[in-house]
């Protein structure tokens, strides 16, 4: 178990599954282990000013209550000489923290990591000068997201506006890549899975788990549409797997990209890259349920 004196908490109140009693909750759970804590709850806007105070602080770990997209933020400030971060969930995917803490809710993961949690060093993914933890979507299905989000929402008609542009915009520029330096290719798009969330990777496999999809006509767009909304788009079986520490991707205009959740456009050329020590978090242990 990590012993712990100074810890700093980051409680996003304005992210999906946070509540606005968590920063209280956080702070009574630390109390009943004997840890002192310094607690944020950053307005609108404040979310970067209050992880860089997290990290200036120099605590031996920052709790971030939050999604996957602040969770990285903090992860990529801390580095792997900082602090160690906790990823507890309190976003809307959370596939950071459910990769870490399985199926826990947020005070319960806290609750553990107290008790009985275990250092552990993590790598990650990095593009366009940003790290991801989890995952890369470029090319089309990266402009699903804001559709699956209304369906999350119950928001059947925004998600319908937000899926027909995305449709509308699937075919305005393939992919070209390579793998590791491999032969070139071309697909609708590409993603990138670091081994905490990927399928056919271990935590210790130093690459990144590679897949590429290409479509034929717009009959394949709209399955790749439905699978971007309501499920896993790479069990498409136009899909190919591959692991690679590095690719470069270029298209014809800019790339659209979701890097842990959030929505970003990439130059014409990005490469991506495979980092093994991105943070240190504090983890369960791995034979734990």
């Amino acid at each position: 178990m990590t012993r712990l004196q100074r810890v700093e908490v980051i409680a996003n109140v304005a992210s999906g599954g946070v509540g606005a009693d968590a920063p209280e909750t956080a702070a009574k759970i630390l109390a009943e282990h004997g840890v002192a804590a310094n607690v944020h709850a950053p307005a609108l806007g404040e979310l970067e000013r209050a992880i860089k105070a997290a990290v200036d602080a120099g605590p031996d770990l920052i709790v971030v209550i939050a999604g996957d997209g602040t969770a990285r933020a903090t992860a990529e400030a801390a580095g792997p000489k900082g602090p160690m971060v906790a990823p507890l969930p309190g976003g809307t995917m959370n596939m950071l923290p459910k990769a870490v803490y399985g199926q826990l809710a947020w005070p319960e993961a806290l609750a553990a990591i107290l008790d009985r949690g275990e250092e552990r060093m993590i790598g990650g993914g990095a593009v366009g000068g940003r790290t991801f933890l989890v995952a890369a979507i470029l090319g089309a299905p990266a402009l699903w997201a804001p559709a699956r989000e209304a369906v999350r929402e119950g928001r059947p008609k925004l998600a319908w506006l937000r899926a027909q542009r995305a449709l509308g915009r699937a075919f305005t520029g393939r992919l070209r890549y390579t793998l590791d330096d491999g032969l070139r290719e071309k697909a609708e798009a590409l993603t990138f899975m670091c081994p905490l969330t990927s399928r056919i990777l271990e935590d210790e496999d130093q690459a990144l788990e590679a897949a590429a999809l290409d479509v034929a006509d717009a009959g394949q767009a709209f399955r790749l549409g439905v699978q971007a909304l309501v499920g896993d788009w790479r069990d498409d079986p136009n899909v190919a797997v591959a692991r690679c520490r590095l690719a470069r991707v270029w298209a014809s205009g800019g790339i659209p990209a979701l890097l842990d959740g959030e929505l970003v456009r990439l130059g014409r050329l990005a490469e991506i890259t495979w980092r093994p020590q991105v943070a240190r978090i504090l983890g369960l242990p791995r034979d734990a349920p």
